[in-house]
């Protein structure tokens, strides 16, 4: 089973202009890529001819038939994965699952994330050890490594990218699947709102917040940052890229990463427990795309990360061997009395205000049918429970 393990990297100077330079390297190899993709592509159209459109062995074949003399001193794993995350990048595009992803780019220097891609690296002496290309003939140190890898197994990729503060190292390691946890049969259901999730913590509710005052306070410095910038590129349309500019371009960025990392955390270590400390778990499945639709809620549900919750839930309910229910997207859980299973239907619906009919507000939950007052967040987990439940008896 494949891991992924991000780790801080330390290069030397020499090795730093190495990997500046296996990043450009990178980055062209896509774009002449792309570029013979769609020259393949235009002359099958003029040919009429369907078996000429390009794949991803006629298009690396191409690169490596014209290198130029200084590609040789370059790692030839970085072209042929270039090429590969291409072909991989068409596939999605015309994948009919994936009716949003987008046409591949070509990628610009100024825009696109460093980065490349090898699958020759290995750790020696802890300490990460990249192919050394057959025609450089300058010196090769192994890079620093913040923390030893947390598996042990075979590294099949590593990823270097540099960010904010330096270079990370992914490492993608194949390591033997755990032991399964002991049975439980408790049954957690999570409802998602915008800024914190409430879940059922045994037979009391608890609930956790996704957005805290730090991150708030972060989002209001990025802000502030956004602001700035935008005042100097209007200011100075045509060099706007002073010292002053760059520099408020780091602290923006590195606010980013901040971020970024605080809600990964919390994130990963929600996930966590709730796969551990339960047998079976429930979650929305919400349409978060329709959701960013309202301009007032936009930004907020962006900031609550539905999606990426998502995807660790199901990453880690197969890494641990618990049982995940994807609540259907129209299952009434906000509408649906727990207790007695009457759904408020027409005026008597919930919005995000309430009901204004019944002078309801926002957090409560009135039943029609049996009089229940309930918490609307609690009443909803109840329902994802019983969801749940229903499924695993059918």
């Amino acid at each position: 089973m494949l891991r992924t393990h991000k780790i801080r990297c330390y290069p030397n100077a020499t090795m730093r202009r190495v990997l500046e330079q296996a990043c450009d390297y990178r980055r062209y190899c896509y774009n002449q890529a792309l570029a013979t993709w769609n020259d393949m592509y235009d002359a099958s159209l003029v040919l009429a001819d369907k078996t000429a459109r390009p794949n991803e062995r006629q298009v690396r074949n191409e690169l490596v038939n014209n290198k130029a003399d200084w590609q040789y001193r370059r790692s030839a794993r970085i072209l042929q994965l270039a090429v590969h995350d291409l072909a991989h990048a068409w596939a999605n595009f015309f994948n009919p699952e994936m009716p949003e992803h987008r046409k591949p780019r070509f990628k610009s220097k100024k825009r696109s994330r460093c980065s490349f891609k090898t699958d020759r690296a290995m750790v020696v002496n802890d300490k990460l050890r990249l192919d050394k290309p057959h025609g450089y003939r300058d010196r090769w140190y192994d890079i620093r490594l913040a923390e030893k890898p947390r598996w042990l197994g075979t590294i099949k990729l590593a990823a270097i990218v540099k960010e904010a503060d330096g270079y990370y190292a992914c490492l993608c390691i194949d390591v033997a699947k755990p032991e399964s946890l002991p049975e439980s049969q408790q049954v957690c259901g999570v409802d998602a709102n915008i800024g914190k999730f409430v879940y059922n913590d045994g037979e009391a509710m608890s609930a956790i917040r996704g957005l805290t005052e730090q991150l708030v306070s972060l989002y209001n410095r990025v802000s502030l940052y956004q602001r700035r910038l935008a005042r100097k590129r209007q200011a100075n349309p045509k060099h706007f890229r002073s010292n002053n500019y760059r520099a408020t371009k780091t602290k923006l960025q590195r606010t980013y990463q901040k971020v970024t990392r605080i809600q990964d955390d919390l994130l990963q270590k929600f996930t966590t427990m709730l796969v551990k400390t339960n047998g079976m778990l429930a979650i929305e499945n919400l349409d978060v795309k329709h959701m960013k639709m309202n301009k007032r809620l936009a930004k907020n549900l962006h900031r609550s990360l539905f999606g990426r919750f998502k995807v660790l839930m199901k990453d880690k309910v197969q890494w641990y061997g618990r049982q995940l229910i994807i609540v259907d997207r129209f299952y009434p859980s906000t509408q649906r009395c727990s207790r007695c299973g009457l759904v408020k239907t027409g005026d008597d619906k919930l919005t995000l205000a309430g009901n204004v009919l019944h002078s309801t507000k926002h957090h409560e939950f009135h039943c029609y049918g049996c009089g229940a007052q309930l918490e609307r967040d609690e009443n909803a987990v109840q329902n994802l429970i019983q969801y749940a439940q229903g499924q695993a008896m059918s």
